[in-house]
């Protein structure tokens, strides 16, 4: 960034000072100043508005050039739904030369603007540069609007999984790196909700998520935002959403009003600490965000008692202006954070809108989101009942308020205080309006999608099992699939379009997880099993087969498998119902198998009963391709999970307030909190920091070390930890006990030491109360040092298993179990022998023909038991591996007599 634009982003953010209400007015620097008295009426209007279009067409008879160079949108929304993108592989290069027409559209038509068709004449156009936004989340169709050519990142709930705030952030520059090289400037998301209670039938934004703990979701929030603007160069303004947080909602904001029933108490704790996390921290604000997407949603509690008619709080000014106002927020607000109206044309708003019955007015909605306190109002496709399109809408509203900020001076200034932020936000992005500066350059193209290692390292950090434990996992899986066996993958698969002319692309597709598992382990690989040994089916075909439509083979290959591997994507279509059906109704064909379920999406949507029916049930979180693989690599055992669930899954009894809890199996360290001493070259080294005596009247300060919660992660901010002062010896007892709150896992406090005698200073955070000890010997006579004493946990007694004796390599019998040629070749003379033997004896005992019976008999029986242990058939494989040749022939020798007594009864008849 150079100097120029930093001077510049210094004096537009200059001009916001601190403020204790959203409605005072702000006073601009002369440059801001000068460019808003330079705009007409319809320029700042169209300054406040994000539009929709349909297509990619930019020409002078284009919808989008109309309202760009006459009505003079602030900005546009590029969606897929809305044909914007066009098919791969041309989908990023024509996504970027896209943005860039757009960009040089607003440019022309400022320095050479239109005739007015209504007077003739030509007016001047301050040039400012349009907002390109996109909700890219991560995770794919339909959560991604760009479906190739970028890297395929993972949705935010494998990123909780991972615990790790550094991936969020390298995941966070890689889209930001991304979307600004194709010219994109506003970012709608990240999500920052808090999923605090998980809907097992689905409805929730499940994968869209960091996950369930109001901390955690605010470090790789964080994190997340920290990453677009270091990877964009602060190209990229950051909008979080949904504000102030839907994770308690019952059904998605865009289907319709939800209420939830929370105080303005109960959010600060819960769903606005994430908010806070990135709104709050003027030290640094590369993790601040930009904006704020303000979601259609109710609260019973903080809005009063809920009606029919209580407006969302995207529409209520009072509910909106009041937790604006909270400390948290009103610093951000004042430098310049901008309020986003969510998508104001969905069918929630709609909904509610024409509950009684009245016609849908686009008009009445913007106006009152606007003055309800959003900055900028994201129109989305709105269309009012009275008109026919969304284009034609867009145009009336824009109309209606250019009519009004020139009829109404309070709605004038209010206009101009949103104008006057949105300016010095783009003028943060820019330095100054030029359309050298706005539009980047094409190198930016040349790495796009080249971060798939990126992709992979989430999915191997993320992985998570979620039934059994670890531990048990050995037992009810001691090996992963051998050679020989067969597996069925069932795969859940959804069909999108980039666009409404574009090819099917599959979410993940049916025959993903063999492919993977083939190009990892199959001949050309690791060689540990064969296309001919795996088979691919969808969740439609095991719909068709419960719905006895006779679909082909399904049953057949499930019947005849030893594993069988579950895939789901989502519960959109009620896939877990689906699943819990099949192992209900035909459990004759999972009986004896190994069933392996995986959730390429939320992990809750299983109950305990459905989970104990599953051998191994794991979560991914995300269907990203690099994620399809690390399942195969699970299931062949290479992998071990080691992600830990982010939100609470009922089914397991897993619930985020245990899994964060401080682990009871800990020992707190307790540390002197000593100010660092640079030695005499200026560092700061252990050795340099002298350790200081106490004496009476003297102010001990104590820290502890990081606490873990029970997954092993730091505990979240503000857990409690009592410290405790104890004098030892006759009349001794508690002297002090303070109680204070973690900072990253560390909690600080501090004691006078005002009586002589033998003190301990210890540390407890329920349900861990074990900590080490700060012991010091205080008396009358002079100073002393503090002896640290690390007490031990008592282990639980564990049973340790005998190892398995390994075995030995044999001439005969593969580690795999199967025969080599030198007991093939023995088996056969064995056999051989038996036949000659049988044959001799019968011409003696009885006849030719009784004595051809008993060798056909021997040499039948025999054959068939070689080749019943030869290809493993019902479990003998493991059989075999453990006894070797000497069980080879002695089951071959129990063929031939079995094949001898059926030889003897042929002859008598």
């Amino acid at each position: 960034m150079n100097l120029r634009k930093i001077v510049l982003i210094i004096l537009s953010l200059s001009l916001f000072v601190p403020a204790s209400t959203q409605a005072q007015t702000l006073e601009p620097p002369a440059a801001i100043k000068a460019m808003l008295d330079s705009m007409s009426p319809e320029e700042r209007v169209g300054q406040l508005f994000l539009v929709t279009f349909t297509g990619v067409d930019t020409s002078s008879t284009s919808q989008i050039y109309d309202l760009i160079s006459r009505y003079h949108v602030g900005g546009v929304v590029l969606r897929a739904a809305n044909d914007n993108f066009v098919a791969a592989p041309e989908t990023t290069a024509e996504a970027y030369a896209l943005i860039g027409a757009l960009q040089t559209l607003n440019w022309d038509a400022a320095i050479h603007p239109p005739v007015d068709p209504v007077t003739g004449a030509t007016p001047r156009k301050e040039y400012v540069p349009l907002l390109v936004g996109v909700a890219q989340e991560g995770n794919g169709a339909p959560t991604d609007e760009i479906l190739s050519g970028l890297t395929p990142l993972p949705s935010e709930l494998a990123l909780g999984a991972t615990w790790n705030p550094d991936l969020a952030e390298k995941v966070g520059e890689v889209r930001g790196r991304e979307l600004a090289a194709l010219g994109f400037n506003l970012y709608l998301g990240p999500s920052l909700d808090v999923l605090e209670s998980p809907n097992p039938a689905g409805g929730d934004l499940a994968a869209r998520v960091f996950g369930g703990d109001p901390y955690w979701v605010g470090e790789m929030g964080r994190a997340y935002v920290s990453g677009l603007h270091k990877g964009s160069e602060s190209d990229l303004l950051v909008i979080a959403k949904h504000f102030p947080g839907v994770g308690g909602a019952d059904r998605l904001p865009e289907v319709e009003v939800s209420t939830v029933r929370k105080s303005l108490e109960q959010l600060k704790l819960i769903e606005l600490a994430p908010f806070f996390a990135v709104t709050g921290n003027a030290d640094t604000p590369e993790v601040g965000v930009d904006g704020l997407l303000v979601s259609h949603i109710r609260y019973q509690g903080f809005q009063g008692n809920i009606r029919a008619t209580t407006k969302p709080i995207s529409f209520d000014p009072q509910a909106l202006t009041q937790i604006l106002e909270l400390p948290q927020f009103s610093a951000w607000r004042a430098n310049g954070g901008l309020v986003v109206s969510d998508d104001l044309g969905t069918r929630s708003v709609r909904d509610f809108y024409v509950q009684n019955g009245d016609k849908f007015s686009a008009r009445n909605v913007a106006r009152d989101a606007f003055l309800a306190g959003n900055d900028i109002l994201y129109l989305g496709n709105i269309v009012s009942d009275d008109v026919a399109d969304s284009y034609t809408t867009t145009k009336r509203v824009l109309e209606s308020f250019a009519q009004k900020y020139r009829e109404d001076p309070a709605f004038a200034q209010r206009v101009d205080a949103s104008v006057i932020r949105i300016l010095a936000m783009k003028l943060k992005l820019y330095g100054n309006f030029s359309i050298v500066n706005v539009k980047p350059a094409p190198v930016g193209l040349q790495n796009l999608g080249a971060a798939t290692d990126l992709a992979f390292e989430v999915a191997r950090s993320s992985a998570t099992l979620i039934s059994p434990n670890l531990q048990d996992l050995s037992t009810v899986l001691p090996n992963p699939p051998q050679p020989n066996e067969q597996i069925t993958f069932i795969t859940d698969t959804a069909v999108t379009r980039q666009c409404s002319t574009c090819p099917e692309i599959s979410s993940i597709p049916v025959d993903a997880l063999q492919k993977a598992s083939l190009q990892l382990y199959g001949p050309q690989s690791a060689n540990l099993t064969s296309d001919f040994r795996l088979k691919s089916y969808s969740l439609q075909n095991l719909q068709a087969l419960l719905d006895k439509l006779d679909p082909q083979f399904i049953e057949k290959d499930i019947s005849e498998s030893d594993w069988l591997v579950i895939s789901i994507t989502d519960a959109s279509q009620n896939q877990p119902a689906l699943i819990r059906r099949f192992i209900s109704e035909r459990a004759d064909l999972v009986r004896n198998k190994k069933v392996i379920v995986f959730s390429f999406d939320a992990p809750y949507y299983f109950d305990a009963t459905d989970i104990s029916k599953f051998t191994a049930y794991y979560a991914l979180y995300s269907k990203q391709p690099q994620f399809v693989e690390v399942a195969a690599r699970l299931l062949f055992q290479e992998l071990t999970p080691v992600g830990a669930s982010p939100v609470s899954i009922a089914g397991i009894r897993y619930d985020m307030i245990t899994a964060t809890a401080p682990n009871p199996n800990q020992i707190i360290p307790l540390f002197l909190d000593l100010e660092p001493v640079p030695d005499a070259n200026g560092e700061i080294t252990p050795e340099a920091t002298q350790i200081p005596l106490f004496q009476i009247g003297d102010t001990i300060a104590i820290r502890t070390g990081v606490i873990k919660d029970n997954n092993g992660h730091p505990v979240p901010d503000g857990t409690v930890v009592r410290f405790s002062t104890i004098l030892t010896g006759e009349g001794g007892g508690i002297l002090q006990q303070t109680d204070v709150t973690t900072v990253q896992g560390v909690a600080r406090s501090s004691f006078g030491l005002d009586k002589p005698g033998l003190l301990e200073i210890q540390a407890a955070s329920e349900p861990a109360n074990i900590s080490s000890m700060l012991q010091l010997d205080v008396s009358q006579s002079g100073a002393v040092a503090v002896t640290i004493v690390v007490p031990e946990l008592t282990a639980p007694v564990e049973v340790t298993p005998t190892p398995e004796a390994p075995q030995e390599v044999s001439d005969f019998i593969s580690l795999a179990g199967y025969p080599r040629f030198a007991a093939w070749f023995l088996a056969m003379l064995f056999l051989a022998f038996g036949v000659w033997v049988a044959y001799s004896a019968g011409v003696r005992l009885a006849d030719p023909r009784s004595a051809l019976r008993w060798a056909l008999g021997i040499l039948l029986g025999g054959l068939l038991a070689y080749n019943y242990l030869a290809f493993g058939l019902f479990g003998i494989f493991n059989w075999l591996s453990a006894t070797g040749f000497s069980g080879l022939l002695t089951f071959v020798f129990l063929g031939e007599a079995v094949g001898f007594v059926a030889g003897w009864v042929w002859s008598k008849i």
